[in-house]
């Protein structure tokens, strides 16, 4: 069925080439010639474009909006699913192809033909789509410290969304979190810029290793591969208090040694695209800063690829959002932003960038910059040599070796913070025959609850039933001994525990799975009914506590009364890889990627500040022998 698909294609693309030959200039246009040096093609392209077609490419709109007669009538440059925005509920691989291809085909039909570039959020692994593979959030991939590790799952991650026909996506997240109480903190790799400037190595792993002579230049490798987006430039990790979108309050010295580091990598490694942040810079909007955006991101370091707008980015710049419009898209294609994430109102976004072009408040060589850097992207990419999905992919969504990376890769991101109380033995690894051992606490059983946000929607969903993977529950079953005993109660009372017989317990609780604002917390301590669960089980059998989080928690009131403690983040699909290490297949070797706190008085509270007291700091982490 592949090659009827890849004819298909072929044919029709020939069509739509054939027809746009009489384009003006004579000739077959250099633009569409691959043999042509990139800026001679840049070149030639820009100059038979009129304003509209140039505005079309630097809107970005939902795909929800994108109809054929939009796609052909203002020229759009590239479509975006947002937070769970999908084709159908549980689509197919085969539905999302035909979708970007459909878009495709209206996008080829125009006058000259420039393919759009579809774009979607792939935070960990290709999290929209039904049976993807789902990987530890960032915040558990810091804890491995192994950027070689980073760049298997970024290939991974690029397969699985090619599969779906997409070759654009929006990560990896390079910010620093400095606040944990920050919705978004597991979204960072760090509050360690070295260790988010080392994890950069995803980044070759989206887009594919570039040559010596790319470095630092955008790059793809082929259709295998996506366009990345570092994002959010900059400083947001560092708000006022954590709150999402806030202030960031730093002189540029310190912005420049915390949060500004890993963008350095970022453009070395030939990233293709960078996001701007919702956040400000001492009272600043970051879509209205010429000087970071265009001064330094482009003019300093050099960054050739194009900056897009956050999802109604523009919007933002203004209190409330959307107050004054026309303001907006002023401050924010003038500050430096190329492609604007509109994402609906697209009419809004053209019309007044029309007009702020026409009064010549925003002059055509700020337009023509922008539109260069998109075309350089998409040129680069292959996109007009392969503008339509390879059906050949379609094997490689949720493929077993990409649950296998991210079982290791859950192995890896494991932090043993307490192994044992004081004076006694070790408790981890749980020997394989165990007697009777209980499994208790809200997450043990809950795929959703286990993969976080950004999972099948924007804020994530509970229960087992939103994709396909392996709850922690079920991975300990497969693990154990057969002469071993598992039994499962979620909320054990006093009376069940005491008089059950077991030899061990596992308790797994955490966080609800939440995004950006919605997680933004005060407080930090365990959701109930965990911190009862604790006291029941930890007061009446040896028990280990495996927290799942996207952040530490307050948890000094228990670990007294706990025998073993395991930041296991928010480790994704593959469950089993909790039971590697419990059970001693595998070693702990995870290590802090942040520093876990006593009090959330004490935030914020990073490694190297003058008041760091911490209960565990950045950096520890336990390490046991495998059993065998």
């Amino acid at each position: 069925m592949s090659h009827i698909w890849r004819w298909i294609h072929f044919l029709v693309y020939c069509c739509l080439m054939l027809s746009s030959v009489g384009v003006q200039g004579s000739g077959y246009p250099k633009y569409k010639d691959p043999k042509q040096p990139l800026n001679v093609r840049i070149k030639d392209l820009l100059s038979r474009m009129t304003l509209a077609e140039k505005i079309g490419q630097m809107s970005q709109i939902e795909r929800s909006v994108a109809t054929p007669d939009v796609m052909k009538n203002y020229f759009i440059g590239s479509v975006l699913s947002g937070g769970g925005s999908v084709p159908a509920p549980e689509a197919t691989v085969q539905q999302w192809v035909n979708m970007v291809t459909e878009i495709q085909m209206a996008a080829l039909a125009t006058r000259l033909g420039i393919p759009m570039i579809y774009g979607i959020d792939a935070v960990h692994g290709h999290n929209n789509v039904y049976k993807a593979t789902i990987f530890p959030h960032n915040v558990g991939l810091g804890a491995t410290r192994d950027p070689e590790l980073a760049r298997k799952i970024g290939a991974a991650v690029a397969l699985e969304v090619r599969a779906t026909g997409i070759p654009y996506i929006f990560a990896p997240c390079i910010a620093v979190c400095r606040d944990p109480r920050w919705g978004r903190c597991y979204e960072s790799f760090s509050e360690d810029p070295k260790v988010v400037q080392m994890m950069t190595k995803i980044i070759p792993g989206f887009q594919g290793e570039a040559p010596p002579s790319s470095k630092g230049k955008p790059f793809v490798a082929g259709t295998k591969n996506v366009a990345a987006c570092a994002r959010d430039y900059v400083g947001d990790g560092g708000t006022y208090m954590g709150f999402n979108e806030n202030n960031t309050i730093i002189d540029f010295s310190g912005l420049l040694r915390i949060h500004m580091p890993p963008y350095y990598n970022a453009i070395i490694e030939s990233v293709s695209t960078i996001m701007v942040s919702y956040s400000s810079w001492n009272g600043v909007k970051m879509h209205a800063n010429h000087f970071l955006v265009t001064d330094f991101l482009k003019n300093k370091l050099k960054f050739k690829g194009f900056i897009i707008s956050d999802w109604q980015g523009l919007d933002r710049i203004t209190s409330p959002p959307g107050s004054d419009y026309h303001l907006s898209v002023k401050l924010g294609v003038l500050a430096g932003i190329d492609m604007i994430m509109i994402p609906y109102n697209y009419t809004d976004l053209i019309g007044n960038l029309t007009s702020l072009v026409h009064d010549n408040t925003i002059p055509m060589s700020r337009i023509n910059n922008a539109v260069s850097r998109i075309l350089r992207v998409k040129f680069t990419m292959g996109l007009f040599e392969n503008p339509f999905p390879d059906p050949s992919l379609a094997g490689e969504l949720g493929k077993q070796e990409h649950r296998d990376l991210a079982r290791e890769a859950v192995r890896k991101s494991l932090v043993l913070l307490k192994n044992g109380k004081y004076g006694e033995k070790p408790v981890l690894p749980l020997p394989m025959k165990c007697g009777k051992i209980l499994v208790a606490g809200s997450h043990a059983d809950n795929l959703g609850y286990q993969c976080g946000g950004w999972t099948i929607t924007w804020q994530g969903l509970g229960g087992n039933n939103l994709t396909a993977g392996t709850t922690i529950l079920e991975g300990i079953k497969a693990t154990i001994d057969g002469s071993a005993q598992v039994v499962y109660s979620e909320e054990p009372s006093s009376d069940f525990v005491q008089k059950g017989g077991f030899s061990y317990a596992i308790v797994v609780v955490g966080e609800p799975p939440y995004a950006e604002t919605q997680g933004d917390n005060l407080n930090l301590t365990i959701p109930a009914p965990g911190p009862s669960v604790i006291e029941t089980v930890c007061s009446k059998v040896k028990c280990i506590v495996v927290l799942i989080s996207g952040r530490p928690l307050v948890i000094e009131p228990y670990i007294n009364k706990i025998d073993a403690f395991v930041a296991a983040w928010l480790p994704g699909t593959e469950g089993k890889g909790v039971a590697d290490v419990l059970f001693g297949d595998y070693p702990f070797t995870g290590k802090l990627s942040r520093t876990w706190f006593k009090s959330v008085n004490q935030l914020p509270m990073n490694v190297g500040d003058p008041h760091y007291d911490p209960l565990f700091p950045f950096g520890f982490g336990l390490e046991t022998q495998p059993s065998y």
